[in-house]
């Protein structure tokens, strides 16, 4: 089992960079329904990185500052929404591809499980990018008839920190 905090040390500090990088590309994505599917992802985001602080602080250990590890670009610098959403399906596909062979030998059953689902919730979030970039509207569900498309879009002020 001493394998297994250093291995949740660096997973953690992965998965942080990529929600980072999340919180980053849904300021510049403005369409409603894209927008609303980052929303979920984050709240995911935050729901993960807690899990792991939790498991770390279990295992003795203290969660890194994190963001800064393999897990891309923290930071959407230059993008367009396209851009930003495209960069964040190949993040997703490459942290799960990274990941699954190092979970898959892990030992301790309870981890490798958590982290099994966390991997299995990137790749939904990927397939939220995938559709968002296909122009779906449907990310979330879908809109009963008679409330139609949504319209406008998000202002980017409600992420003035």
């Amino acid at each position: 089992m001493t394998d297994t905090l250093p291995l949740l040390q660096e997973f953690y500090d992965e998965r942080l960079g990529l929600m980072t990088r999340h919180l980053a590309s849904a300021r510049l994505v403005a369409q409603y329904d894209a927008n609303n599917a980052y929303q979920y992802v984050i709240n995911r985001d935050e729901t993960q990185i807690a899990w792991l602080a939790a498991a770390i602080a279990e295992l003795g250990g203290v969660p890194g500052e994190g963001g800064r590890g393999g897990g891309g670009p923290t930071e959407a610098r230059g993008e367009t929404a396209a851009q930003a959403i495209a960069a964040d399906a190949r993040d997703a596909q490459a942290f799960v591809e990274r990941w699954t062979p190092r979970v898959q030998a892990m030992k301790h059953a309870r981890h490798a499980r958590m982290l099994n689902v966390i991997l299995g919730e990137t790749l939904e979030q990927k397939r939220f990018f995938d559709q968002a970039l296909a122009g779906r509207a449907d990310l979330l569900g879908r809109r009963g008839a008679q409330i139609g498309p949504a319209q406008g879009a998000v202002l980017p002020s409600r992420w003035i920190e």
